[in-house]
């Protein structure tokens, strides 16, 4: 199977939307907030639950309570990687309360991971940082690269061909 486009949003978007079978969702939220009320028609759900935030100091004890570890990534590499082997062709989304930081890096992951094209990758600039390093300890052989701001910025900028 083929993962064919991963897109981010936020948790309002994907709450409204129709869901689909060749559509997986990775939902994320804040830790104590319920669950996104997603449409019951999605393929799969992985839902988790941490905090967009990143430690002062990297050398804390780990895990820190509400934050990304590497459980939490290995759940997610583990979650695509099953989708790989789905005979169908899908989608992935990933959703987080505002669809800008902590989506943006997961996104970034399953685009690494399943070598699928990330729809508006450029405005994935401002990925969690600690997200991303966290999922890359875990599969040192991706390479996750997060897009300049300027990227968007051009993106706005330049006409469209007609």
């Amino acid at each position: 199977m083929t993962i064919r486009q991963v897109n981010f949003v936020s948790r309002e978007h994907a709450e409204s939307l129709a869901g689909s079978s060749s559509t997986a969702v990775i939902s994320i939220t804040d830790p104590g907030t319920p669950d996104a009320n997603l449409c019951a028609e999605f393929k799969d759900v992985l839902r988790l639950s941490f905090y967009d935030a990143q430690p002062a100091d990297e050398y804390l004890p780990a895990p820190l309570p509400g934050m990304f570890d590497h459980l939490m990534a290995r759940r997610i590499g583990n979650f695509v990687h099953e989708l790989r082997n789905d005979p169908d062709d899908i989608s992935v989304m990933v959703h987080c309360e505002y669809g800008v930081s902590r989506s943006a890096a997961v996104a970034l992951f399953v685009e690494a991971y399943a070598e699928a094209p990330l729809a508006a990758r450029e405005f994935a600039y401002d990925a969690n940082q600690w997200v991303v390093d966290r999922l890359l300890h875990q599969y040192p052989d991706l390479q996750i690269e997060i897009p300049p701001v300027n990227a968007a910025h051009d993106r706005r900028t330049h006409q469209r061909a007609d």
